[in-house]
């Protein structure tokens, strides 16, 4: 089976430039929801909605890719799980998750939903900036290029 590029949809900034690099180099990528999208018509481009219960998304990625594909997630859990599998997983700032950081990074995932929990923290996140967008992009166009 070839590369295939999953994305985890809901909540996804840079959807449109995951098409755009994925198109670039001929591979197929799903965008994989909880809700409904606007229609995306490429023939490399799949877009799935699932039910809406909890981890339903992540777990149809993670029941459907197989070692080598590359994964687009926040999820720090859907990232350690794909991980497990051999796939390569990459954040929407073009941030790796590897067998190095994926420990500290659930640790720390752990530490924030206690620090909201207890009031220590608000859990507000960083905007989204240019600079993200364009970290990404490189991030990506690498993977791929690695891959292949």
């Amino acid at each position: 089976m070839s590369l295939q590029i999953f994305v985890d949809a809901d909540a996804c900034p840079v959807k449109e430039e995951a098409i755009r690099v994925a198109t670039r180099y001929g591979l197929p990528i799903i965008l994989v929801s909880n809700q409904g999208m606007r229609p995306i018509v490429a023939a490399n481009v799949a877009q799935v909605v699932v039910s809406s219960g909890f981890d339903a998304a992540d777990d149809w990625i993670v029941e459907r890719t197989v070692a080598g594909d590359i994964v687009i997630t926040a999820d720090i859990l859907l990232a350690a799980r794909c991980l497990e599998k051999g796939c390569r997983v990459l954040n929407s700032t073009g941030a790796f998750f590897n067998a190095d950081n994926i420990g500290s990074a659930l640790a720390m995932r752990e530490l924030n939903a206690h620090l909201r929990e207890t009031g220590e923290s608000k859990g507000y996140n960083a905007s989204f900036s240019k600079k993200d967008r364009s970290q990404f992009l490189q991030s990506l166009d690498l993977l791929i290029q690695k891959a292949k």
